[in-house]
This record gives C-alpha cells, sequence and structure tokens, in this order.
C-alpha cells in the first residue's frame, strides 16, 4: 500500500521570522559565503521555516 508525502511546510519550531532570519544570517557566516550541500540543504529548510513563522507583533519604541 502507498502513502502520500505532505508537501505542506510544517514550521519545526515555533520561532519568529526574526530568530529564523537570525540563524539563516549565522549560517552564511560560518560558511563563508558558499555552502555546501549539507548547508544548503539546511538553508532550504531554514527559508521554509522562515516563511511559515508566525509575523510577531510590533513592539512599542
Amino acid at each position: 500500500m502507498l502513502h502520500g508525502m505532505s508537501t505542506t511546510v510544517e514550521p519545526s519550531s515555533e520561532r519568529s521570522a526574526d530568530e529564523v532570519n537570525e540563524e539563516i544570517r549565522a549560517l552564511w557566516l560560518r560558511s563563508g559565503g558558499t555552502l555546501s550541500g549539507e548547508q544548503r540543504e539546511e538553508y532550504q529548510r531554514l527559508v521554509q521555516e522562515w516563511a511559515s513563522a508566525r509575523p510577531q507583533p510590533a513592539r512599542a519604541a
């Protein structure tokens, strides 16, 4: 019996887009601007998580 794979992107946590963006920036800094195959996979996962992250409410200044 075959089972279909879900194509829905599920966030791995409840992190904000800002938190995920910081991790993406750190990945690029660690890589020196060139991603290895494994880093590229992590980057793609992070971008998907970032895109599905809940927006944070604006903070009062």
